[in-house]
């Protein structure tokens, strides 16, 4: 094991810690012949790795499970969920988590293997995943971060050398995750279903330990739990709107209790502005539509109350009062944080009653001409209106004057205020197309240049550099909407 040792894997297990009821131990199977993709080096610097040395064979071998590092332990995690509103006992069905990487600055993150296999969650799959889908969360992920949204992120996808039998067969591939973990709400609905108010208490101890340690002296702890999850879930799901990213499948088994986004299946970012819009195949009745996250994300963390709800208090009726106080104040920041960004993205640094109706006329005209969402603030940002869809229209024009009036009633100078909504306005995003034609290249010819190309310039979104200018460019009209998959 001399070469992983030069690697820095840096192992703990806590989670293997806990009862068998929470995870089952798996090995990783196997796989023919792999080889790297693509490798996150700059990732694998953060995280105490050397990047160069994830290209030697060893390091691959155990990028597709086929070595274990010392010190990990492989496991499936167990969990539940809702999905699409119906309940259902779920678990790692395709992923293998090797553990806990400490990193330089003491930092606790899992790394997980996904499509690494059958695990006993599988079910009727067979644990493998594809190439495009695990390239897709790879490149999503990192413009997520890139874009300051709290993410998993991705240090490395290698194909196996094995074929995948979708609808046709397809190049198999497995991708390492990176989370601060992989705690959902799914794991505490799949323990509080276990009946044992015990290890409830146990999962809730952990995570508080793990990611809330300043509550740990509170006495209230599992409430002052619960308010975090819904205050991160309030922020996180904001920032999702403030970008127009949709993800597309937000069932409680892809909430995170950390505040990250995880599951970079069916999700995709807008191109006109349109609230109703859905992308994944999958959500045939629009549940999970862009104008609809904020209220899913409250009914996942409802789920998440009922779970806590023995912890919570010893009286059930009055545990139900204190958990709907805190779920209550969920709308209230979720607005809060929503707010506060559209201002920044218009460049209005302070406060006046009437800047809402400022930012729902805006998308209102927006809507109404088919507005492209990121181009329209990157426009703004730039001063260059008369290249937007809607300049022309008397309606724009208005909104367009009580704007520049309202940038007037502050003290930061106009050009202040342009400079700062470039701080928060990407001048580019994942677009659906260009996703699409770097997985299209990647797949179906080995040309990972595109692929690269894209990488590269999302990786500083607020560039606003000559290099980003071909990316804002918007896809062909398409009589056919933009479809996502899940890719299981």
């Amino acid at each position: 094991m001399k070469h992983l040792n030069e690697i820095g894997w840096n192992f703990d297990n806590s989670y293997a810690r806990l009862p068998e009821p929470f995870f089952e131990q798996v090995q990783p199977e196997p796989v023919h012949s792999p080889k790297p993709v693509i490798i996150n080096k700059s990732l694998a610097e953060t995280l105490g790795l050397n990047g160069d040395n994830l290209e030697t064979e060893e390091a691959v071998n155990v990028l597709a499970g086929n070595q274990v590092p010392d010190q990990a332990v492989p496991i499936a995690q167990a969990y539940a969920g809702h999905q699409f509103g119906h309940f259902t006992m779920l678990g790692d069905g395709r992923a293998v988590l090797l553990g806990e990487q400490i990193t330089p600055s003491e930092k606790r993150l899992d790394i997980q293997l996904k499509g690494s296999g059958r695990t006993p969650f599988s079910r009727r799959g067979d644990g493998r995943a594809t190439l495009g889908p695990m390239l897709r969360e790879y490149i999503i992920s990192e413009a997520m971060h890139a874009l300051g949204v709290p993410t998993n992120r991705s240090l490395a996808v290698v194909t196996t050398g094995e074929s995948v039998i979708r609808e046709t067969k397809l190049p198999g591939a497995i991708l390492t995750r990176v989370a601060a973990s992989h705690l959902r709400v799914g794991t505490f609905e799949y323990t509080r279903r276990l009946n044992d108010i015990e290890k409830l208490q146990e999962l809730a101890d952990y995570a508080i330990e793990r990611h809330f340690p300043e509550i740990i002296p509170n006495e209230d702890r599992y409430l002052a739990f619960y308010e975090e999850v819904v205050r991160r879930q309030a922020k996180l799901i904001a920032n999702w709107q403030l970008i127009g990213f949709i993800h597309g499948v937000m069932n409680t088994d892809n909430m995170t209790i950390s505040g990250e986004t995880i599951d970079y299946g069916p999700c995709a970012f807008m191109d006109e502005y349109d609230p109703e819009t859905v992308f994944s195949s999958i959500d045939v009745q629009g549940r999970y539509a862009y104008q609809n996250q904020p209220a899913i994300g409250q009914w996942n963390l409802a789920r998440l109350a009922e779970a806590l709800l023995p912890l919570i208090h010893e009286d059930q009726d009055h545990a139900v009062e204190l958990a709907q106080e805190i779920l209550g104040k969920y709308q209230e920041w979720y607005h809060s944080y929503w707010l506060t960004g559209m201002r920044k993205k218009l460049g209005i640094q302070n406060e006046e009653e009437k800047d809402e109706r400022l930012i729902d006329d805006l998308l209102d005209i927006m809507k109404k001409h088919r507005a492209d969402f990121t181009n329209t603030f990157r426009l703004l940002t730039l001063g260059k209106t008369e290249d937007t869809a809607m300049n022309e229209s008397p309606e724009f024009k208005q909104w367009y004057e009580r704007w520049q009036q309202r940038l007037d009633r502050q003290e930061l100078s106009k050009p202040s205020a342009y400079q700062e909504m470039k701080k928060v306005n990407p001048a580019i995003i994942p677009r659906n197309h260009r996703v699409e034609e770097a997985l299209e290249a990647a797949v179906q010819n080995g040309d990972y240049n595109v692929m690269e190309r894209l990488l590269d310039v999302l990786s500083d979104p607020y560039a606003y550099s000559p290099e980003q200018e071909e990316y804002t460019t918007l896809p062909a009209p398409s009589r056919l909407p933009y479809r996502t998959y899940c890719g299981t």
